[in-house]
């Protein structure tokens, strides 16, 4: 028993690191409100570039903000993700991306915007999508994909996106709770993740609104992204804006503890405040769903690390 504990102090690191390792292998789900991107953006080669490396991370991801009404914008980005062979991509070399897009929604011909989900056929399928009907309670009623995958716990989930207005975000916030029991009612799968610009910060959604929202009044919705989380690029600006928020406790327990998050690209790939804004004023979110892996071996893993722990324990 002492040689076990002379080399528990080597031992453990490489029994967290085993599980951290596992867990950080989950399905990577994202959001990101791309501002204004349209043919003419897609064409300048630094911000295609920098989407593409930032896109290329992740199974799947919701854009915003995407205002090409032709759709050449989206095509170009795909087309770059299918050749992209950087540093990022080179553990996903042989991914193909493909996209599922509303039409362009807005409340004037000079403010329509789509709701695209690009994705990884590797890692996720397509079962459906639903476009909410409702006109009157959205600017840009949320699009809704039923999506499947081989490779996590959770077989099959459903991903609604929304870009709310941010003169109504309390109203239109609110009225998520209707698109979830129509979605719930389409498709009978409790398993759904809304994620998306929310405005739910700073001035657009106060402390006393969270009390007319039921998304947060109701406990069984968790909003992974928390109020202190910034989600902006400029120094005028610190608001979690950009959210994630899942539905009931047992579809939380296939999320990755501790992997919601804002993805800092400027910090990780070192780009200057200036190149950064020439993509977005809002950075990306995102959040893992465990592996399937995960879900049948992480047990065994960590009773493995107590047992290991208690033995030491027992020793001295």
């Amino acid at each position: 028993m002492r040689s076990c504990c002379h080399h528990l102090p080597l031992l453990l690191p490489f029994l967290f690191a085993t599980v951290g390792g596992e867990a950080v292998s989950g399905l990577r789900i994202c959001a990101y409100n791309v501002r204004k991107f349209d043919s003419q953006k897609a064409a300048n080669f630094k911000v295609l570039h920098t989407l593409t490396r930032i896109i290329s991370r992740c199974d799947i991801i919701l854009l915003q903000e995407v205002t090409d009404s032709d759709g050449s914008a989206i095509k170009a980005l795909l087309s770059s993700l299918n050749r992209y062979s950087g540093r990022e991509a080179q553990r996903y070399e042989g991914y193909h991306y493909r996209s599922e897009s509303s039409s362009s929604l807005g409340k004037s011909p000079s403010d329509m915007q789509k709701y695209v989900f690009i994705y990884r056929t590797e890692t996720v399928s397509v079962l459906d999508r639903y476009q909410y009907q409702n006109q009157q309670q959205f600017v840009r009623p949320p699009l809704a994909v039923h999506f499947h995958s081989n490779k996590t716990a959770v077989k099959n989930f459903v991903l609604v996106g929304l870009h709310t207005d941010p003169g109504k975000a309390v109203q239109e916030l609110d009225r998520l709770y209707d698109v979830f029991k129509e979605v719930l009612k389409k498709w009978d799968n409790k398993n759904v993740i809304f994620l998306g610009d929310f405005h739910a910060s700073c001035a657009y959604v106060t402390r006393n609104d969270k009390k007319n929202i039921r998304l947060f009044t109701n406990t069984s919705f968790s909003w992974l992204i928390k109020d202190k989380m910034d989600t902006t690029i400029t120094d005028e600006t610190s608001c979690a804006y950009d959210r994630i928020v899942v539905y009931g406790k047992s579809f939380l327990k296939a999320i990755v503890p501790f992997s919601a998050r804002v993805f800092n690209y400027a910090q990780e790939y070192k780009l200057s405040r200036a190149r950064v804004l020439e993509v977005s004023d809002h950075f990306p979110v995102e959040v893992r769903l465990k592996s399937f892996a995960l879900a049948t071996q992480a047990t065994p893993l960590l009773l493995l690390v107590s047992a290991v722990i208690h033995s030491f324990l027992s020793s001295l």
